[in-house]
């Protein structure tokens, strides 16, 4: 019989029924009177012995290990949101990741593909720009031609001198108290969640030595506001153009997405369009131009 107050094992009961045998690569049989992985099957997966898992699961056992609890989490295939839930309901405090992502889940890689007509940029937690639409480059400027290193929006911020490109790498006037405040409150957030992460470590280093101003506000309490909002920019094309800038975060991975979007019906949006049009004759552009020069005759000798 199970505990009445047995957390741990209802959560293990309920994980099991929601995970198939294709799911984990088992071969299917025919005969099943429950949904999910049988008892065996998540044992075997998870290197414990099925009467163990039974106990867990009926409330005879309470304390399994970490490396238990480890080897659960990764045969259930669970979410770095439930992981750590997993590990509070066995009585044990979550696991720190140790470094930051920098890798794009695919539904985000979908999401970018799909927003191809409005500027998106994506962003590690570090504030590395990982990738980017082409409407973002038509309005911030092609972050490919900047070095790796300047993709950084902290060292863009808050390290001289700036870039020679003279386009900023995020949708906002970046030399505001206001929007360091910000930037630098969410920094202290990243550096919470990855105390061991060596090349966050390294930025942290690098921006504390050369800028005072981020010495200032990284020691100073308030929190900041947030980095989006409406925003006022300059482009070389279309003048002045205002655009509502969010930044979405994606927990599991931690990444932050940046959308740029304008108004309906507005001038803005019409420049937008308009930067959206010239973006796409551009490209069109280049790969006749690499077509053209793909068809010229190798020179001999």
């Amino acid at each position: 019989m199970s505990r009445p107050d047995n957390s741990l094992g209802n959560t293990l009961r309920a994980w099991r029924g929601r995970i198939t045998t294709e799911d984990v690569g088992l071969p299917a049989t025919r005969r099943r009177r429950t949904d999910g992985l049988r008892r065996e099957e998540l044992a075997l997966l998870a290197g414990i012995s099925t009467d163990y898992l039974l106990r867990l699961e009926q409330g005879r056992a309470l304390r399994p290990s970490r490396d238990v609890v480890a080897s659960l989490a990764r045969a259930l295939r669970l979410s770095t949101n439930e992981t750590c839930h997993f590990h509070l309901v066995a009585g044990l405090l979550p696991p720190k990741p140790q470094g930051i992502p920098h890798q794009l889940p695919p539904g985000v890689q979908r999401l970018v593909s799909r927003w191809g007509n409005i500027p998106v940029g994506v962003f590690s937690a570090s504030w590395t720009l990982l990738t980017w639409t082409s409407m973002w480059a038509a309005l911030l400027g092609d972050p490919s031609l900047r070095p790796p290193e300047e993709r950084n929006l902290v060292r863009a911020v808050f390290k001289e001198p700036p870039s020679d490109t003279g386009y900023p790498l995020f949708p906002a006037e970046q030399s505001t108290t206001e929007f360091k405040a910000a930037l630098v409150a969410d920094l202290r957030i990243t550096h919470g969640a990855y105390p061991h992460d060596e090349e966050f470590k390294a930025l942290m280093g690098e921006v504390m030595s050369s800028s005072e101003e981020f010495r200032g506000l990284w020691g100073a309490p308030a929190l900041g506001s947030r980095l989006g909002g409406h925003k006022r920019l300059r482009h070389p094309l279309v003048g002045e153009i205002g655009l509502d800038s969010d930044v979405l975060k994606v927990p599991d991975h931690d990444v932050r997405i940046v959308t740029c979007t304008a108004e309906p019906g507005t001038p803005d949006e019409e420049k937008l369009e308009y930067l959206r049009v010239a973006a796409a004759q551009a490209a069109q552009a280049a790969q006749a131009d690499q077509a053209a020069q793909a068809a010229l005759p190798l020179s001999s000798g």
